[in-house]
């Protein structure tokens, strides 16, 4: 299964969890079944209208989700994906 991996400044809101192995067949399912699991992870990843927020970037690999299929990007068995959250700061 795909593994998730979670930025530190949103693991309190995975129960603490650094990885998350979740099923799916593309990342939009992962997503799914991660906010199933850690409700509270919503509010930081999705807008009003269910999307990605705009400061919240997802890797598959190397590769910015956005960049490939978005949330439909397909993923296999052995697939690791990263939320990067922007940072800004002055």
């Amino acid at each position: 299964m795909p593994i998730l991996k979670i930025p530190t400044p949103l693991r309190p809101y995975a129960d603490g969890q650094g990885s998350i192995t979740a099923p799916g067949k593309n990342v939009s399912e992962v997503l799914e079944f991660t906010l199933e699991q850690y409700p509270h992870l919503k509010k930081h990843l999705l807008s009003d209208d269910q999307q990605l927020r705009p400061f919240v970037n997802v890797f598959l690999g190397e590769e910015n989700i956005k960049e490939l299929q978005g949330i439909e990007t397909p993923l296999k068995e052995d697939d690791i994906l990263l939320i990067i959250p922007s940072i800004a700061g002055g």
